[in-house]
């Protein structure tokens, strides 16, 4: 019982030295990994470390099953948590930026707050999840101060072409 014990200690003392030094060690595993994008990263390898561990001592210390069983039960639960690890991180990674992409702007209304020239850049106040947010404004006709627009367009993360509305 007392190497499954110190498995699932070793798991959680890399757990959290995943966790300090985040990425120090991740470089060490590319190449072993190929193509399997993060399954051999840290975090990963320390849930099915602990997971085998500390499953494999229960196993042991709550049944009259002998030490095969009690790995064999262990390894199972590890490759889940080592699977539960790996979709984790991988929807956390994806989560992206708090910045609004193209296709969030595209089709916002707002008002211009400085006057744009026509083929020159202005400013325009747009509301984005119900906050103010200024943006530098391109548009083909002059656009007056307390226009309406519409964002036809995301020129770069901090610009927009815009059109006026038409009633």
């Amino acid at each position: 019982m007392a190497w499954f014990l110190g498995l699932g200690i070793a798991g959680l003392v890399l757990l959290v030295f995943s966790l300090v030094f985040d990425g120090l060690l991740e470089g060490v595993f590319d190449g072993i990994g190929g193509g399997l994008d993060g399954l051999l990263s840290l975090p990963v390898i320390a849930g099915f470390v602990s997971a085998l561990g500390f499953t494999g001592a229960i196993v042991l210390g709550t049944g009259g099953a002998g030490a095969g069983v009690a790995a064999g039960a262990g390894v199972l639960t590890g490759v889940g948590a080592a699977w539960l690890t790996w979709r984790l991180s991988r929807a956390l990674m994806r989560g992206g930026t708090a910045a609004p992409r193209g296709e969030d702007l595209t089709g916002t209304s707002g008002t211009v707050v400085t006057a744009i020239p026509a083929g020159g850049y202005g400013e325009v106040l747009l509301r984005l999840a119900g906050q103010p947010v200024k943006y530098a404004a391109k548009a083909e006709v002059p656009l007056a101060r307390g226009t309406e627009v519409w964002v036809d367009a995301v020129l770069s993360p901090t610009s927009v072409t815009v059109r006026p509305v038409e009633r």
